[in-house]
């Protein structure tokens, strides 16, 4: 019996001893595997190089699958002028809700959508809109119908009659309150050049206030063209009654050189533009003009203006007082005689720019306008879309914007000059932020 107890107590330990042995051996790592997919020997070539293929070995860049012989399925129901449909933002966002990094060929193009009655048409979709530059279709990327906030330059006319011009003086009262808190306006007159009566201020500020009350003026006479039997001195006996009025002697004839008009109205809208082009992106570009039209002696010319607008985004509104706002003598202001004053020359700036005029020639009515302009501008339509020509070629491009409804008038601009700043990449900073 006792010698059985020593053989169990020798034993146990040598049986624990064997089961420490197993387990250790069996944690012992397995070899590693063998390489499964490698190439085949002297079948890689210098500068070959290899590509991962889906179980992440590597294998010869030669035996790539080939490419696909069929063309991706066509969209055919799909509207080559529509396309898919564009960002519509959420009712208050506007343009801010479009967070963009980087904006590439990219023409943002405001319009105005009015009936045979000139009463602004709201509820136009996207789907009937269509625009095309140089008669070409374009998808349009972004449609709202958000106000934008206005950056605006006003340039009041100082060379009207006095008449006239007391009519835009007692009027000028009424056009602060024609702009929402977040405007900002420069005002600017012009009598034989621009004078600048403040830079860009709150629309709502005292600054802007005490700017509109410092433009008024008493006007200006319109010169008297002297002919008839003014334009002959009194002769006693064949000579001159008075020899002081011959300006040439053993002359019976008194000349009267009437000095021309000066109406710088092309160098007034151009000083103006120019500091709307320091504004920022993300807000609309105005000129309003209050003035009868008349233009000469500018030294900037008219189409060079209307480029400098078109290139740099500014529409020109404006109210036409004095005669040039009557139907009959706005008709005939029309037909220009060469090197003579134009008597009307806004509609040229307004037609190519995408702006619209209101002709009153009332106090009222010039009253009136300032609020009826200003509602147009802020509910304008807005699409944008992404031009496929090159950008940067400095070369003018027609822009026609259509609706699909019957008996209504779009009013937009009829082009645009492309510029490099509108390829560059531009950073949005959302508003939530």
């Amino acid at each position: 019996m006792a010698g059985v107890l020593a053989f169990l107590t020798l034993g146990q330990p040598q049986a624990q001893q064997t089961t420490e042995e197993a387990s250790a051996a069996q944690q012992i790592p397995d070899a590693p595997r063998p390489q499964v997919g490698l190439p085949a020997i002297n079948s890689v070539k210098p500068g070959m190089g290899t590509t991962p293929n889906s179980n992440g070995d590597q294998k010869p860049a030669g035996q790539e699958p080939p490419p696909p012989t069929s063309l991706p399925p066509s969209t055919a129901n799909q509207q080559p002028d529509q396309g898919p449909p564009p960002e519509l933002p959420a009712s208050g966002q506007g343009a801010d809700a479009f967070k963009l990094v980087v904006r590439t060929n990219f023409v943002e193009v405001p319009f105005t959508v009015k009936d045979n009655k000139q009463r602004l048409v709201p509820g136009i979709d996207w789907r009937e809109v269509r625009i095309y530059e140089n008669n070409q279709p374009q998808h349009i990327s972004i449609f709202t119908v958000d106000p934008w906030p206005l950056s605006v330059a006003i340039v009041i006319d100082q060379s009207l009659t006095p008449n006239n011009m007391a009519k835009v003086n007692n009027s000028l009262a009424a056009l602060q309150g024609a702009f929402a808190p977040y405007d900002e306006v420069a005002v600017y007159t012009y009598n034989n050049g621009p004078q600048r009566r403040t830079d860009f201020t709150a629309a709502n500020s005292a600054r802007l206030e005490f700017a509109l009350n410092n433009s008024k003026s008493t006007g200006r006479e319109v010169y008297m063209n002297m002919g008839g039997p003014l334009a002959q001195t009194t002769v006693i006996n064949g000579r001159n009654f008075d020899p002081n009025t011959a300006p040439v002697r053993n002359s019976q004839a008194m000349e009267l050189k009437v000095p021309k008009e000066v109406h710088t109205l092309n160098d007034a809208i151009l000083e103006a533009a120019k500091s709307l082009t320091s504004r920022g992106k993300g807000r609309r570009r105005v000129i309003y003009v209050i003035s009868d039209g008349k233009e000469y002696g500018s030294k900037a010319k008219t189409k060079q203006v209307i480029q400098y607008l078109q290139t740099n985004k500014i529409s020109v509104y404006g109210t036409l007082v004095g005669d040039s706002s009557l139907p009959v003598v706005g008709f005939l202001d029309k037909i220009h005689l060469p090197y003579t004053m134009r008597d009307n020359v806004l509609p040229v700036y307004t037609s190519e720019t995408g702006g619209n005029l209101d002709a009153e020639f009332r106090q009222r009515g010039i009253e009136e306008s300032f609020q009826n302009i200003f509602t147009e501008v802020r509910t304008q339509y807005t699409i944008g879309y992404y031009t496929h020509q090159p950008f940067i070629d400095g070369k003018y491009r027609t822009i026609d914007v259509r609706v699909l409804r019957p008996n209504l008038s779009v009013i937009a601009k009829k082009g645009y000059y492309p510029t490099a700043s509108d390829s560059g990449p531009t950073n949005v900073i959302s508003p939530n932020r």
